[in-house]
Protein backbone atom coordinates (compact mmCIF):
# COMPACT_ATOMS: atom_id res chain seq x y z
CA UNK A 1 0.00 0.00 0.00
CA UNK A 2 1.41 3.22 -1.07
CA UNK A 3 2.05 5.46 1.50
CA UNK A 4 0.94 9.73 1.42
CA UNK A 5 2.37 12.13 3.67
CA UNK A 6 -0.21 14.71 5.10
CA UNK A 7 0.53 18.38 3.17
CA UNK A 8 1.66 20.93 5.53
CA UNK A 9 -1.33 23.12 6.87
CA UNK A 10 -1.22 26.75 5.69
CA UNK A 11 -0.89 29.22 8.28
CA UNK A 12 -3.31 31.10 9.98
CA UNK A 13 -1.75 34.69 8.19
CA UNK A 14 -1.73 32.28 4.48
CA UNK A 15 -5.64 31.44 5.16
CA UNK A 16 -6.46 34.58 5.99
CA UNK A 17 -4.73 36.14 2.84
CA UNK A 18 -6.39 33.00 0.30
CA UNK A 19 -9.63 33.42 2.80
CA UNK A 20 -11.74 30.25 3.95
CA UNK A 21 -12.82 29.17 0.35
CA UNK A 22 -9.08 28.41 -0.37
CA UNK A 23 -8.52 26.74 3.24
CA UNK A 24 -11.24 24.49 2.21
CA UNK A 25 -10.18 23.26 -0.68
CA UNK A 26 -7.10 22.60 0.60
CA UNK A 27 -8.56 20.70 3.03
CA UNK A 28 -10.70 18.64 0.49
CA UNK A 29 -7.29 18.03 -1.21
CA UNK A 30 -6.09 16.56 1.83
CA UNK A 31 -9.02 14.83 2.40
CA UNK A 32 -9.40 13.09 -0.71
CA UNK A 33 -5.48 12.02 -1.18
CA UNK A 34 -6.12 9.86 2.50
CA UNK A 35 -9.76 8.43 1.38
CA UNK A 36 -8.22 7.89 -2.55
CA UNK A 37 -4.70 6.17 -2.59
CA UNK A 38 -3.07 5.27 -5.35
CA UNK A 39 -3.90 1.06 -4.80
CA UNK A 40 -1.14 -1.29 -5.84
CA UNK A 41 -0.99 -3.68 -8.79
CA UNK A 42 -1.91 -6.98 -6.31
CA UNK A 43 -4.11 -4.66 -4.79
CA UNK A 44 -6.39 -3.60 -7.92
CA UNK A 45 -6.11 -7.51 -9.22
CA UNK A 46 -7.27 -8.45 -5.63
CA UNK A 47 -10.53 -6.09 -6.12
CA UNK A 48 -10.73 -7.00 -9.80
CA UNK A 49 -10.66 -10.43 -9.15
CA UNK A 50 -13.81 -9.68 -6.57
CA UNK A 51 -15.29 -7.67 -9.10
CA UNK A 52 -15.52 -10.72 -11.59
CA UNK A 53 -17.16 -13.17 -8.57
CA UNK A 54 -19.74 -10.32 -7.70
CA UNK A 55 -20.67 -9.99 -11.71
CA UNK A 56 -20.45 -14.03 -11.92
CA UNK A 57 -23.00 -14.24 -9.37
CA UNK A 58 -25.36 -11.77 -11.00
CA UNK A 59 -24.89 -13.61 -14.92
CA UNK A 60 -26.22 -16.71 -12.83
CA UNK A 61 -28.94 -15.03 -11.66
CA UNK A 62 -29.41 -12.88 -15.06
CA UNK A 63 -29.47 -16.68 -16.89
CA UNK A 64 -31.92 -18.34 -14.46
CA UNK A 65 -34.08 -15.33 -14.97
CA UNK A 66 -33.76 -15.47 -18.91
CA UNK A 67 -34.64 -19.02 -18.97
CA UNK A 68 -37.61 -17.90 -16.35
CA UNK A 69 -38.89 -15.29 -19.42
CA UNK A 70 -38.56 -17.82 -21.93
CA UNK A 71 -40.48 -20.19 -20.51
CA UNK A 72 -43.10 -17.95 -19.37
CA UNK A 73 -43.25 -16.42 -22.86
CA UNK A 74 -43.91 -20.02 -24.30
CA UNK A 75 -46.79 -20.76 -21.06
CA UNK A 76 -48.62 -17.33 -22.09
CA UNK A 77 -48.47 -18.23 -25.91
CA UNK A 78 -50.03 -21.88 -25.65
CA UNK A 79 -52.29 -20.47 -23.01
CA UNK A 80 -53.42 -17.29 -25.66
CA UNK A 81 -53.74 -20.36 -28.74
CA UNK A 82 -55.84 -22.31 -26.08
CA UNK A 83 -58.09 -19.53 -25.63
CA UNK A 84 -58.25 -18.72 -29.66
CA UNK A 85 -59.28 -22.50 -30.57
CA UNK A 86 -61.78 -21.87 -27.64
CA UNK A 87 -63.12 -19.04 -28.53
CA UNK A 88 -63.68 -20.87 -32.05
CA UNK A 89 -65.40 -23.88 -30.66
CA UNK A 90 -67.44 -21.08 -28.61
CA UNK A 91 -68.64 -19.53 -31.48
CA UNK A 92 -69.98 -22.60 -33.11
CA UNK A 93 -71.79 -23.42 -30.14
CA UNK A 94 -73.33 -19.97 -29.56
CA UNK A 95 -74.24 -20.19 -33.91
CA UNK A 96 -75.88 -23.73 -33.27
CA UNK A 97 -78.04 -22.29 -30.75
CA UNK A 98 -78.60 -19.66 -32.61
CA UNK A 99 -80.26 -21.14 -35.20
CA UNK A 100 -82.37 -22.56 -32.94
CA UNK A 101 -83.64 -19.46 -31.68
CA UNK A 102 -84.33 -18.07 -35.26
CA UNK A 103 -86.13 -20.85 -36.19
CA UNK A 104 -88.53 -20.71 -33.04
CA UNK A 105 -88.82 -17.53 -33.04
CA UNK A 106 -90.15 -17.75 -36.94
CA UNK A 107 -92.45 -20.16 -35.24
CA UNK A 108 -93.70 -17.58 -33.09
CA UNK A 109 -92.24 -18.30 -29.87
CA UNK A 110 -88.98 -18.46 -28.31
CA UNK A 111 -88.97 -21.59 -26.06
CA UNK A 112 -87.07 -21.62 -22.63
CA UNK A 113 -83.49 -22.65 -24.14
CA UNK A 114 -83.27 -19.97 -26.30
CA UNK A 115 -84.21 -17.08 -23.27
CA UNK A 116 -81.47 -19.42 -21.41
CA UNK A 117 -79.16 -18.46 -24.51
CA UNK A 118 -80.40 -15.02 -24.67
CA UNK A 119 -79.95 -14.55 -21.46
CA UNK A 120 -77.50 -12.05 -20.00
CA UNK A 121 -76.07 -14.40 -17.11
CA UNK A 122 -76.90 -17.68 -18.60
CA UNK A 123 -74.97 -18.84 -16.10
CA UNK A 124 -77.09 -17.89 -13.35
CA UNK A 125 -79.67 -18.78 -15.54
CA UNK A 126 -78.62 -22.74 -15.42
CA UNK A 127 -77.74 -22.52 -11.82
CA UNK A 128 -81.09 -21.24 -10.99
CA UNK A 129 -83.03 -24.02 -12.69
CA UNK A 130 -84.30 -26.58 -10.68
CA UNK A 131 -83.88 -29.41 -13.77
CA UNK A 132 -83.42 -29.08 -17.68
CA UNK A 133 -86.92 -30.76 -18.14
CA UNK A 134 -88.39 -27.30 -20.06
CA UNK A 135 -85.80 -28.01 -23.23
CA UNK A 136 -84.65 -31.14 -25.06
CA UNK A 137 -81.86 -32.74 -24.69
CA UNK A 138 -79.56 -32.07 -26.94
CA UNK A 139 -80.45 -28.53 -26.39
CA UNK A 140 -79.59 -28.37 -22.90
CA UNK A 141 -76.51 -30.72 -24.17
CA UNK A 142 -75.12 -27.40 -26.10
CA UNK A 143 -75.77 -24.86 -23.37
CA UNK A 144 -74.34 -26.77 -20.87
CA UNK A 145 -71.02 -26.48 -22.97
CA UNK A 146 -71.23 -23.19 -24.01
CA UNK A 147 -71.05 -22.57 -19.93
CA UNK A 148 -68.51 -24.69 -19.60
CA UNK A 149 -66.95 -23.21 -22.61
CA UNK A 150 -67.06 -19.99 -21.28
CA UNK A 151 -66.14 -20.75 -17.34
CA UNK A 152 -62.60 -22.19 -18.95
CA UNK A 153 -61.80 -19.70 -21.42
CA UNK A 154 -62.31 -17.10 -18.75
CA UNK A 155 -59.82 -18.88 -16.41
CA UNK A 156 -57.64 -19.47 -19.38
CA UNK A 157 -57.41 -15.53 -20.26
CA UNK A 158 -56.78 -14.81 -16.47
CA UNK A 159 -53.72 -17.39 -16.38
CA UNK A 160 -52.72 -15.88 -19.37
CA UNK A 161 -52.63 -11.77 -18.16
CA UNK A 162 -51.39 -13.66 -15.20
CA UNK A 163 -48.12 -14.96 -16.94
CA UNK A 164 -47.66 -12.02 -19.16
CA UNK A 165 -47.63 -9.62 -16.02
CA UNK A 166 -45.10 -12.14 -14.59
CA UNK A 167 -43.27 -11.90 -17.51
CA UNK A 168 -42.77 -8.06 -17.90
CA UNK A 169 -41.74 -8.54 -13.92
CA UNK A 170 -39.17 -10.92 -15.26
CA UNK A 171 -37.97 -8.66 -18.21
CA UNK A 172 -37.38 -5.76 -15.72
CA UNK A 173 -35.21 -8.11 -13.48
CA UNK A 174 -33.08 -9.05 -16.35
CA UNK A 175 -32.70 -5.65 -17.49
CA UNK A 176 -31.65 -4.44 -14.02
CA UNK A 177 -29.40 -7.54 -13.42
CA UNK A 178 -28.17 -6.72 -17.11
CA UNK A 179 -27.22 -3.04 -15.62
CA UNK A 180 -25.20 -4.64 -12.26
CA UNK A 181 -23.03 -7.11 -14.83
CA UNK A 182 -22.33 -4.09 -16.69
CA UNK A 183 -21.49 -2.17 -13.90
CA UNK A 184 -19.06 -4.34 -12.15
CA UNK A 185 -17.09 -5.15 -15.61
CA UNK A 186 -16.66 -0.88 -15.62
CA UNK A 187 -15.36 -0.50 -12.39
CA UNK A 188 -12.91 -3.78 -13.12
CA UNK A 189 -12.27 -1.97 -16.22
CA UNK A 190 -11.77 1.34 -14.49
CA UNK A 191 -9.22 -0.08 -11.85
CA UNK A 192 -7.66 -2.20 -14.47
CA UNK A 193 -6.67 1.71 -16.17
CA UNK A 194 -5.17 3.19 -12.87
CA UNK A 195 -2.20 1.06 -13.26
CA UNK A 196 0.81 2.10 -15.12
CA UNK A 197 1.65 0.94 -17.87
CA UNK A 198 4.41 -1.79 -16.63
CA UNK A 199 1.79 -2.80 -14.26
CA UNK A 200 -0.31 -3.96 -16.43
CA UNK A 201 2.26 -5.63 -18.89
CA UNK A 202 3.30 -7.12 -15.70
CA UNK A 203 -0.12 -8.82 -14.76
CA UNK A 204 -0.13 -9.48 -18.51
CA UNK A 205 2.53 -11.46 -18.02
CA UNK A 206 1.94 -13.51 -14.96
CA UNK A 207 -1.26 -14.10 -16.64
CA UNK A 208 0.41 -15.30 -19.71
CA UNK A 209 2.93 -17.71 -18.11
CA UNK A 210 0.22 -18.98 -15.59
CA UNK A 211 -1.75 -20.24 -18.80
CA UNK A 212 1.19 -21.37 -20.29
CA UNK A 213 1.89 -23.66 -17.38
CA UNK A 214 -1.94 -24.86 -17.35
CA UNK A 215 -2.19 -25.36 -20.90
CA UNK A 216 1.53 -27.77 -20.88
CA UNK A 217 -0.39 -29.70 -17.45
CA UNK A 218 -3.89 -29.89 -19.74
CA UNK A 219 -1.91 -31.29 -22.66
CA UNK A 220 0.05 -33.98 -20.85
CA UNK A 221 -2.99 -35.09 -18.56
CA UNK A 222 -4.75 -35.02 -22.37
CA UNK A 223 -1.63 -37.42 -23.69
CA UNK A 224 -1.78 -39.39 -20.24
CA UNK A 225 -5.20 -40.66 -20.89
CA UNK A 226 -4.84 -41.13 -24.31
CA UNK A 227 -1.65 -43.45 -23.76
CA UNK A 228 -4.32 -45.19 -20.85
CA UNK A 229 -6.98 -45.68 -23.24
CA UNK A 230 -4.32 -47.03 -25.95
CA UNK A 231 -2.58 -49.60 -23.07
CA UNK A 232 -6.18 -50.57 -21.98
CA UNK A 233 -7.34 -51.52 -25.20
CA UNK A 234 -4.14 -53.43 -26.44
CA UNK A 235 -4.24 -55.63 -23.05
CA UNK A 236 -8.00 -56.21 -23.72
CA UNK A 237 -9.95 -59.38 -23.76
CA UNK A 238 -13.31 -60.08 -25.58
CA UNK A 239 -14.51 -60.24 -21.29
CA UNK A 240 -12.44 -57.00 -20.43
CA UNK A 241 -16.08 -54.85 -19.93
CA UNK A 242 -16.33 -51.16 -21.92
CA UNK A 243 -16.01 -48.36 -20.60
CA UNK A 244 -19.31 -47.10 -18.91
CA UNK A 245 -21.66 -44.99 -21.44
CA UNK A 246 -21.29 -42.41 -18.37
CA UNK A 247 -17.24 -42.34 -18.96
CA UNK A 248 -17.74 -41.74 -23.17
CA UNK A 249 -19.74 -38.68 -22.98
CA UNK A 250 -17.82 -37.13 -20.28
CA UNK A 251 -15.03 -37.60 -23.03
CA UNK A 252 -16.66 -36.50 -25.85
CA UNK A 253 -18.10 -33.34 -23.60
CA UNK A 254 -14.48 -32.66 -22.86
CA UNK A 255 -13.15 -32.74 -26.09
CA UNK A 256 -15.96 -30.40 -27.30
CA UNK A 257 -14.97 -27.90 -24.32
CA UNK A 258 -11.56 -28.17 -25.14
CA UNK A 259 -11.78 -27.18 -28.65
CA UNK A 260 -13.37 -23.65 -27.63
CA UNK A 261 -9.97 -22.67 -26.03
CA UNK A 262 -9.64 -18.90 -27.12
CA UNK A 263 -13.32 -18.72 -27.47
CA UNK A 264 -14.65 -15.41 -26.35
CA UNK A 265 -16.22 -14.73 -23.15
CA UNK A 266 -19.48 -13.54 -22.84
CA UNK A 267 -22.32 -12.85 -20.44
CA UNK A 268 -25.58 -15.31 -21.09
CA UNK A 269 -23.80 -16.76 -24.25
CA UNK A 270 -24.17 -20.34 -24.77
CA UNK A 271 -22.20 -20.69 -27.86
CA UNK A 272 -21.31 -21.97 -30.45
CA UNK A 273 -18.56 -19.58 -30.75
CA UNK A 274 -18.96 -17.40 -26.98
CA UNK A 275 -19.86 -18.45 -23.94
CA UNK A 276 -19.60 -17.81 -19.93
CA UNK A 277 -19.35 -20.21 -17.65
CA UNK A 278 -22.13 -22.81 -17.41
CA UNK A 279 -23.17 -21.65 -21.30
CA UNK A 280 -19.69 -23.79 -21.85
CA UNK A 281 -20.53 -26.70 -19.82
CA UNK A 282 -23.73 -27.10 -21.40
CA UNK A 283 -22.40 -26.64 -24.70
CA UNK A 284 -19.85 -29.29 -24.72
CA UNK A 285 -22.20 -31.82 -23.13
CA UNK A 286 -25.32 -31.30 -25.70
CA UNK A 287 -22.46 -32.20 -28.03
CA UNK A 288 -22.39 -35.80 -26.17
CA UNK A 289 -25.92 -35.91 -26.27
CA UNK A 290 -26.56 -34.72 -22.74
CA UNK A 291 -28.62 -32.09 -21.76
CA UNK A 292 -27.29 -29.85 -18.68
CA UNK A 293 -29.51 -26.76 -16.92
CA UNK A 294 -28.84 -23.54 -17.89
CA UNK A 295 -27.08 -22.22 -14.49
CA UNK A 296 -24.07 -23.08 -12.56
CA UNK A 297 -25.85 -23.69 -9.58
CA UNK A 298 -28.56 -25.40 -11.47
CA UNK A 299 -25.74 -27.85 -13.01
CA UNK A 300 -24.64 -28.51 -9.55
CA UNK A 301 -27.64 -31.12 -9.33
CA UNK A 302 -27.09 -32.69 -12.52
CA UNK A 303 -25.23 -35.69 -10.98
CA UNK A 304 -23.35 -37.18 -8.22
CA UNK A 305 -20.94 -35.28 -6.10
CA UNK A 306 -17.34 -36.35 -5.80
CA UNK A 307 -14.64 -34.84 -3.49
CA UNK A 308 -11.28 -33.29 -5.44
CA UNK A 309 -9.40 -36.24 -4.58
CA UNK A 310 -12.24 -38.05 -6.74
CA UNK A 311 -12.05 -35.96 -9.75
CA UNK A 312 -11.64 -37.69 -13.59
CA UNK A 313 -11.69 -36.13 -16.82
CA UNK A 314 -14.92 -34.54 -17.70
CA UNK A 315 -16.41 -33.73 -14.03
CA UNK A 316 -17.54 -30.26 -13.98
CA UNK A 317 -16.13 -28.27 -10.88
CA UNK A 318 -17.79 -25.64 -9.04
CA UNK A 319 -16.49 -22.65 -7.40
CA UNK A 320 -17.49 -19.82 -4.73
CA UNK A 321 -19.59 -20.20 -1.67
CA UNK A 322 -22.86 -19.21 -3.90
CA UNK A 323 -22.07 -21.67 -6.98
CA UNK A 324 -21.66 -19.20 -9.27
CA UNK A 325 -19.07 -20.56 -11.34
CA UNK A 326 -18.40 -23.68 -12.94
CA UNK A 327 -15.78 -25.32 -15.52
CA UNK A 328 -14.67 -28.83 -16.40
CA UNK A 329 -11.72 -30.56 -15.52
CA UNK A 330 -9.17 -31.97 -17.55
CA UNK A 331 -6.97 -33.70 -15.27
CA UNK A 332 -3.43 -33.90 -14.10
CA UNK A 333 -4.84 -31.20 -11.31
CA UNK A 334 -6.45 -28.80 -14.21
CA UNK A 335 -9.58 -27.26 -15.67
CA UNK A 336 -10.95 -25.55 -18.85
CA UNK A 337 -13.40 -23.08 -18.10
CA UNK A 338 -14.70 -19.20 -19.41
CA UNK A 339 -13.44 -17.21 -16.34
CA UNK A 340 -14.68 -13.64 -17.16
CA UNK A 341 -15.14 -10.88 -19.78
CA UNK A 342 -11.70 -9.86 -19.29
CA UNK A 343 -10.42 -13.25 -20.61
CA UNK A 344 -11.64 -16.08 -23.14
CA UNK A 345 -11.68 -19.54 -22.81
CA UNK A 346 -8.96 -21.19 -20.93
CA UNK A 347 -6.50 -23.40 -19.14
CA UNK A 348 -6.32 -22.94 -15.46
CA UNK A 349 -5.09 -24.81 -11.93
CA UNK A 350 -8.21 -26.88 -10.33
CA UNK A 351 -8.07 -24.06 -7.31
CA UNK A 352 -7.26 -21.03 -9.19
CA UNK A 353 -10.76 -20.17 -7.05
CA UNK A 354 -12.51 -21.53 -4.48
CA UNK A 355 -13.22 -24.90 -4.96
CA UNK A 356 -16.53 -26.49 -3.77
CA UNK A 357 -16.87 -29.64 -5.14
CA UNK A 358 -16.55 -31.59 -8.29
CA UNK A 359 -19.73 -33.47 -10.44
CA UNK A 360 -19.71 -36.53 -12.11
CA UNK A 361 -22.52 -36.02 -14.71
CA UNK A 362 -24.57 -39.35 -14.85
Amino acid sequence: MASHRRPKQPSRARVTIFGATAAATVALTSQAAHADPTPTKDEVKERVDALYEEAADITDEYNGATEEAENLQEQAEELQGSVARGQEELNKLRNSVGSVATAEYRNGGVDPSVQLFLSADPDGYLDRASTLDQVSGKQAEALRKIQTKQRTLAQQREEASEKLEKLEETRGEIKEKKEKIQGKLSEARALLNRLTEEERSALAAEEAAAQQRASEQAERATRDAGSRDTLESATSTPSTPSAPAGSSRAASALSAAQSKVGSPYVYGSTGPNTFDCSGLTGWAYSQAGVSLPRTSQQQANAGTRVTQSQLQPGDLVFYYSGLSHVGMYVGNGQIVHAPNSNSTVKYDGVNVMPFQFGVRVG
